[in-house]
């Protein structure tokens, strides 16, 4: 390029970006004209450039638009945070919902709801802080001259059962109006979802994404081992460290905002890999496929089901569940597990 500089694409991969970030946004915008008041997607872009009806305008912009964003935002979020945990502890099983992160998340929100009876944008606050306060335990915990993948797993893990349990008795104490909005918030919804949540997570992903990617040779370095990253200039503790701290907060912001939607943050990058075939954290295409799996789980729980409307989390469990028994027969059959 003119200026001395260079850059290598992936083409293959490349292509994966266009073709997944293009389905997301057609699938976003299918979502936005499904409901009781359905407007076909031509009138869709119409009233998002500006030239729909009032009524329109209002069901599109005020209503479904912003529940899609975030709904992007959020499967953008953990994709990306599931690429990094999976890319530092070199496991195929290292997201936030083996770890331990998105119960942390739930511990928060369930302090706030049970023992504070305490409004939504309480429970945001209470879930953002309990997924970073569970972090930083994993990390202190996994600790030991510097932060290595099975034993970052194995804490996560145990971690991961602590909270549970501790999720579990705090149900058991609440009020039966307390228990089911905790309950509820518990499944992962992107219902009744606005602008307030928009704003917030279009901040952070503005903030961290670039972060990320500005340090994402380091963490391709590390994945050859701490020896040879050594070698190569890459000061691996510190590179660890502050991509874990971005993936952190990537994902408990996204659980704050829509609940603890369950494998999304596994299966995108394991999806983003196995469609791009090339090595390294693959961190754009399991950004791309985690808003892609996340807005058409949501298009599935409205239009699948009939009437009988489901959280978005119940269908990403289904099949995150159906998922990871297949990864892990998988693994098994190639020796790994």
């Amino acid at each position: 390029m003119p200026g001395g500089l260079s850059l290598r694409l992936d083409l293959r991969a490349l292509t994966v970006v266009v073709l997944v970030l293009a389905g997301a946004l057609a699938a976003g915008i299918a979502l936005i004209g499904t409901g009781e008041a359905r407007i076909p997607a031509a009138d869709v872009l119409r009233t998002l450039a500006g030239n729909g009806t009032a009524y329109q305008d209002f069901i599109v912009n005020e209503l479904r638009l912003p529940r899609v964003l975030v709904g992007l935002l959020v499967g953008a979020s953990l994709g990306l945070g599931g690429a990094l945990f999976q890319s530092v502890s070199r496991n195929p099983l290292g997201s936030p919902d083996v770890l331990g992160l998105s119960q942390g998340s739930t511990a928060g929100a369930l302090v706030v709801i049970v023992l504070m009876s305490g409004s939504a944008a309480q429970v945001t606050v209470g879930a953002l802080i309990g997924g970073l306060v569970t972090g930083l335990a994993i990390y202190l915990l996994a600790w030991k001259q510097g932060v290595h993948g099975y034993r970052l797993v194995l804490v996560g893990i145990g971690v991961n059962a602590i909270v549970t349990a501790v999720n579990g008795y705090l149900l058991t104490k609440a009020d039966l109006v307390d228990a089911a909005r905790a309950v509820v918030w518990m499944t992962g919804s992107l219902n009744g979802r606005d602008w307030d949540q928009v704003r917030p997570l279009l901040t952070l992903c503005a903030v961290l994404v670039p972060l990320v990617l500005v340090n994402a040779r380091g963490l391709r370095m590390t994945e050859m081992g701490d020896d040879v990253a050594n070698a190569l200039g890459v000061r691996v503790q510190r590179v660890r460290l502050l991509l874990m701290v971005c993936a952190v907060l990537l994902t408990a912001t996204a659980t704050a905002a829509a609940g603890p939607v369950s494998f999304v943050a596994l299966t995108a990058p394991q999806l983003a890999r196995r469609l791009t075939r090339s090595p390294g954290p693959n961190l754009v295409p399991s950004l791309c496929m985690g808003a892609a799996l996340l807005v058409a789980a949501d298009w599935v729980s409205q239009r699948v089901f009939g009437a009988d409307q489901l959280p978005v989390g119940v269908v990403t469990g289904v099949l995150g569940g159906g998922y990871l028994l297949w990864l892990l027969v998988a693994e098994r059959r190639a020796g790994r597990i």
